[in-house]
């Protein structure tokens, strides 16, 4: 079922930090198909619980994007456990404040450690593309969103942008 996606910057779903999942379950795992059904009918790359009106740490990863290798990654209760010190600007855009676009500076690589649908524990390295649709999905589930983070996002056009 494809779920309605929460908008607009000041949103206190998307402000707020997310809950860990404490039982990943057959009611966790319906939540993930829907938002995977929901992400790509919204064509998105990425998509946290809080997208969907749910604080819970719960981010799906679409890796490898465009590629035959691409894949869609569940997971719940994610933790970095490492970020490169090299950095990379990219622009970015989200579900949740659809057609808004700004470059976003964030680490090339890093370790995330989280539980699949079955509740066990993984580890993946990731890089560029992979890496920042991580990083953009975990600030989410942090309340953060990826306007906070543009070098430009004090200026007084970007917030007029930004409210609409």
């Amino acid at each position: 079922m494809v779920l309605k996606l929460v908008t607009k910057i000041d949103n206190p779903i998307l402000r707020a930090e997310s809950k860990p999942v404490k039982k990943i379950d057959a009611k966790m795992r319906a939540l993930a198909v829907d938002m995977r059904e929901t992400m790509f009918r919204a064509k998105g790359i990425g998509l946290a619980a809080p997208q969907v009106g749910h604080n819970i740490r719960l981010v799906l990863v679409l890796i490898n994007f465009g590629t035959p290798q691409q894949n869609t990654i569940t997971m719940f209760n994610p933790e970095v456990s490492a970020l490169s010190t090299d950095m990379e600007t990219m622009e970015e855009g989200c579900l949740s404040l659809p057609k808004l676009f700004g470059d976003v500076t964030r680490h090339t690589s890093l370790t995330v450690r989280y539980q699949d649908l079955k509740g066990r524990f993984c580890v993946l390295k990731l890089s560029h593309l992979n890496a920042r649709i991580v990083q953009h999905e975990l600030d989410h589930i942090n309340g953060i969103l990826y306007r906070d983070r543009m070098a430009n996002s004090d200026s007084p056009f970007a917030d007029r942008v930004w409210k609409k």
